[in-house]
């Protein structure tokens, strides 16, 4: 199979779950405004998975409601009767209010209703956390276990003063355990307090360091930041020049050249220079040097996978993984507890994007930025954890006072009850309309942004 169809292959797989994922948390949230209006025998006209402008693929009347997929796959929708939303159906705004239309329902009960998507994304998010941490578990690398310090594979943090062997001690003057959760905490961070050579030092990040590593990410990379390990073969294919030329299961590289190392970055750093040429290899196999010549491919590889998964690093003992797995009781409170510091490590995130001067603005993402952080394997664990992190960012999303989303009608519901003066329904027209036309802009600048580098 070519590299051109491996590719193929890997785009599909995470389209393939990005769509799954996206379907599921659709159909939940519009479920929520579903169920909450039908509570309140509010006639709801339609409920579709993606929208359906001109047609349908399938669609099916059960009662009042139709149900449906459309074929544009941008969200979904419920049409609830009497409601100013994306169809804009005026004519039926000019008739006297009907019993069953959500206008006519107290505004206590419309907000609810309004509100039912969002509660349900939430929901979503602490019951797949829930399940998540009973049948996987939640899994920590704490720094201090990392036997061999951190690996730096971006330009950008070694720039700043980060240098391959670090230990992480905290961020902000707070002690930070898990390697995962520094890397979190590292997006808004001010500083960085790090161990070197025994010292403890304090690293200032730039305003800007959001916007720096957006501007890096099209470089070449290799990695972010994580746990630095030595170059132990874990697999090498008996049909490859690498073990044809005498590369085995479980050596330990030690030296290209002559040039000793000890760690596999240090041999991918010299790798870069040495594509397509013919090197010497030394090898250290059952307590002995040996060495021999082999040819590095067009992509500066020798041609072998090294341990380097998290499971394998605890295997050998180059970190500590530690897999804290929960009842069923006690699993559901603790993922009320993940949803929580989710959805507050992304309200930060956000802030930090939207603050002026910190760039991030120019890291704005549409779905090829989405698709990008499923795995590229079908993976159900780290399906269902992406899925649950995307309904934690749906329903904030959602939420915001942007007219033609949820928080837009929320607004508008808030400041009828605390008023208790009704906005005009031209108004709301209007303001629906401007909504519409904001995201609108705003999804087309995350896609050109994906695609084209617009704010770069």
């Amino acid at each position: 199979m070519s590299l051109l169809a491996i590719n193929w292959s890997v785009v599909g797989i995470k389209a393939g779950q990005l769509i799954l994922s996206l379907s599921i948390l659709v159909i939940l949230h519009e479920f929520g405004h579903y169920i909450t209006a039908r509570w309140f025998k509010c006639r709801v006209e339609k409920f579709f998975l993606f929208f359906d402008p001109w047609f349908s693929l399938v669609k099916r009347k059960i009662g009042d409601t139709e149900y449906g997929i459309g074929w544009l796959p941008l969200g979904g929708y419920v049409k609830i009767s009497g409601m100013i939303d994306e169809s804009m159906d005026k004519e039926a705004m000019k008739l006297p209010p009907k019993e069953w239309e959500f206008r006519s329902k107290p505004a206590w009960q419309r907000l609810i209703v309004m509100l039912g998507g969002v509660i349900m994304n939430i929901l979503t998010a602490f019951v797949i956390y829930a399940f998540i941490l009973m049948i996987w578990g939640d899994k920590k690398v704490p720094s201090s276990s990392m036997k061999y310090g951190v690996h730096v594979g971006d330009s950008t943090l070694m720039k700043i003063g980060f240098k391959n062997g670090d230990r992480i001690i905290g961020v902000d003057g707070k002690e930070v355990y898990d390697l995962t959760r520094f890397k979190k905490k590292l997006i808004t961070a001010e500083k960085v307090q790090i161990e070197r050579d025994g010292k403890s030092i304090v690293l200032d990040l730039p305003k800007d360091f959001v916007g720096q590593l957006i501007e890096n990410k099209n470089q070449k990379r290799k990695g972010f930041i994580s746990p630095r390990f030595p170059a132990i073969v874990a697999n090498v294919e008996d049909t490859s020049v690498a073990y044809k030329s005498g590369l085995r299961r479980n050596d330990r590289l030690v030296a290209l050249d002559s040039t000793r190392f000890d760690y596999f970055d240090q041999l991918s750093d010299m790798l870069d220079t040495k594509a397509n040429k013919t090197v010497l290899l030394t090898v250290n196999r059952n307590g002995a040097d040996t060495s021999f010549t082999t040819k590095i491919n067009a992509e500066g590889q020798i041609g072998f996978n090294p341990y380097s998964s998290i499971e394998q690093l605890d295997s050998l003992g180059w970190i500590k993984l530690e897999v804290t797995k929960y009842g069923f009781f006690a699993a559901f409170p603790a993922g009320v507890k993940m949803t929580y510091t989710e959805l507050r490590d992304y309200i930060d995130q956000f802030k930090t994007i939207f603050t002026p001067g910190t760039g991030g603005i120019k890291g704005i993402g549409g779905f090829k930025s989405m698709g990008s952080i499923f795995a590229p394997t079908w993976d159900w664990e780290s399906f269902w954890r992406l899925t649950a992190m995307l309904s934690v960012i749906l329903a904030f999303m959602n939420i915001l006072p942007i007219p033609a989303l949820d928080g837009g009608h929320v607004m508008f519901t808030l400041y009828e009850m605390i008023t208790r003066r009704k906005p005009n329904e031209k108004f709301l027209e209007y303001a629906q309309v401007a909504g519409m036309v904001i995201l609108l802009a705003l999804m087309l600048y995350a896609n050109g942004n994906d695609w084209f580098g617009w704010g770069r």
